[in-house]
């Protein structure tokens, strides 16, 4: 039995497994994903590296520089998680900022988690030894033309890497910064629906 989070669980197939960002919760996530989707199921984590009094996923150094073992300690983690709480259902990560970053770096060490994946705000996490095969994967990339965390670079970098990959990428710009509004929600709720 792999170690608990702290979730909030609604069943269903496919599964959105919801990964909030920095000072989040799995509490907001749960009605985040309530606004993309009636028809799934949720399961909406916390993470389990506190930063002062707010939640994170993984530490880091500082900003954009992360600790690299423990984020990989936190990826294997989630991914044995969320495969035994989920063994037959199909698995779709919806992450924003620091949950998206682990949900990127779970799709290139452990793809095998995730059968689908939403990043809102995500950057390019570590370079794994080797590429993973994504074969087809569908990998959905909201990004910000301003974003003041994520440069362009970053996040183009990050997509090159899912392509090389082979996952089925979109990369959605929006002009706005480390965030995202009412159009973006509706490209993401359109890709789960296409799911």
């Amino acid at each position: 039995m792999v170690s608990d989070f702290i979730h909030l669980e609604e069943p269903g197939d496919p599964t959105l497994v919801m990964l909030h960002g920095t000072g989040g919760d799995e509490i907001e996530m749960l009605q985040f994903g309530k606004e993309l989707s009636r028809r799934t199921g949720f399961l909406s984590l916390r993470g389990k590296e506190p930063e002062g009094r707010v939640n994170r996923w993984f530490r880091r150094f500082g900003e954009g520089v992360f600790d690299e073992p423990n984020l990989r300690m936190r990826t294997e983690e989630l991914a044995d998680y969320v495969m035994e709480k989920l063994p037959e259902k199909k698995r779709v990560a919806v992450g924003f900022s620091n949950g998206a970053n682990i949900a990127a770096a779970t799709l290139l060490l452990r793809p095998e988690a995730f059968d689908a994946a939403a990043l809102l705000a995500p950057m390019v996490p570590l370079q794994p030894d080797t590429l993973p095969d994504l074969g087809g994967k569908p990998i959905l990339m909201i990004c910000g033309e301003r974003d003041p965390m994520v440069p362009r670079m970053n996040a183009l970098a990050l997509a090159t890497m899912f392509e090389t990959a082979g996952a089925a990428l979109e990369l959605h710009w929006h002009p706005g910064g480390h965030g995202f509004g009412p159009a973006e929600l509706n490209v993401l709720k359109a890709w789960i629906a296409r799911l």
